[in-house]
């Protein structure tokens, strides 16, 4: 039962966010991969084995709490909590238990935390990547 509620929590959750136009906070399909965000946006990837997971949970509302910073630096969170349906993404991460992960731009994996990680934290290390940098200082 409270598996059930966690996934309505989290189908409800996103088209919420999706609707007010804020970062992209999807559940993981089996054909996403990370070429379709290439050069456009900055994936969070958060995985967990179970939609259950208290450091799923934390992680959620973590990012659910500081939507602006996402959508500043083009952030998209992708959420998998379902490792049976063994998609793309985690095909090619392979994560292990709960773990999150940060692409950039250019496709490449920036860091991997095996906990949840605030905004703040987030934010400060994209701030701190090159191309991040430059589009900082090209909206000045």
């Amino acid at each position: 039962m409270k598996k059930i509620l966690v996934v309505i929590f989290l189908l409800a959750f996103t088209n919420m966010v999706c609707a007010e136009g804020n970062p992209t906070i999807r559940l993981v399909d089996p054909e996403t991969n990370l070429e379709d965000f290439a050069w456009t946006h900055r994936p969070i990837l958060v995985f967990a084995n179970s939609p259950n997971d208290i450091n799923f949970e934390r992680q959620v509302a973590m990012l659910r709490g500081n939507i602006s910073e996402l959508t500043e630096r083009n952030v998209v969170v992708l959420l998998d909590s379902d490792p049976k349906a063994n998609g793309q993404l985690r095909k090619t991460l392979r994560p292990r238990g709960f773990v999150v992960i940060l692409v950039g731009k250019d496709g490449q994996i920036k860091l991997r935390k095996p906990f949840p990680w605030d905004v703040r934290s987030i934010s400060r290390t994209i701030d701190k990547m090159p191309m991040r940098r430059q589009e900082i200082k090209a909206n000045k």
